[in-house]
């Protein structure tokens, strides 16, 4: 097994404990229209897919408002949400365990709202590569982002490592061969279990 040179990191749900924000933003969208609020469900699926999906998914019983819908959230600033973000408390000191030595990256579902929240964060400057659903034509579960970072760096799969959250994340790292450390999710297939970062560190990877 080759040496790891890169790490690379799911969004919601790893860096970010994302899941009152995702609650608000959608709610908001299906307020606008008059509808209910999501139920449990509907909040499980918005928070481990892409946002094109999610309206879909919520608007599936109103096919005939997902096209407005789609308009309105392209509208709608979503500066106001990044408040109810929570960081992880160790993510900045693993990345700067990680850093300078190994590489660091990003592949998330998140569409626009990823630049914002890394500025808002001051996290830009400490990711090396970030591929969101917009820069694929194949969004998670598909590997294609996975192979885009990886490119990228010129590595092999079992150069890197994947940090992840959800099924959806299960299946992107196994799709691409890669390792996969499942993030405060004891249920998934991985390599290895956390519950915080610096736990990582630990691991006998490093």
């Amino acid at each position: 097994m080759s040496d790891l040179k890169l790490v690379i990191f799911d969004c919601d749900g790893v860096m970010f404990d994302s899941r009152e924000a995702n609650r608000v933003y959608y709610n908001q969208l299906l307020a606008h229209f008059g509808h209910p609020p999501m139920d449990a469900g509907e909040l499980d699926y918005v928070h481990v897919h892409h946002v094109m999906a999610s309206v879909g998914h919520i608007f599936r019983h109103y096919p005939d408002e997902i096209a407005a819908a789609h308009a309105f959230r392209q509208e709608l600033d979503y500066t106001p949400f990044l408040q109810y973000m929570l960081m992880e408390p160790d993510l900045r000191e693993f990345l700067a365990f990680l850093r300078p030595g190994r590489k660091t990256a990003i592949s998330t579902n998140r569409t626009t709202t990823m630049p914002a929240i890394l500025e808002l964060f001051a996290l830009a400057p400490l990711f090396d590569k970030v591929v969101t659903a917009l820069d694929v034509s194949r969004p998670k579960p598909d590997p294609e982002a996975l192979h885009q970072i990886l490119g990228h760096f010129d590595l092999e799969a079992d150069e890197a490592i994947y940090i992840g959250d959800s099924v959806v994340d299960e299946e992107h790292a196994r799709a691409a061969g890669m390792r996969l450390i499942a993030f405060k999710n004891p249920a998934l297939a991985a390599d290895y279990h956390v519950e915080c970062f610096m736990e990582i560190a630990k691991l006998p990877i490093f």
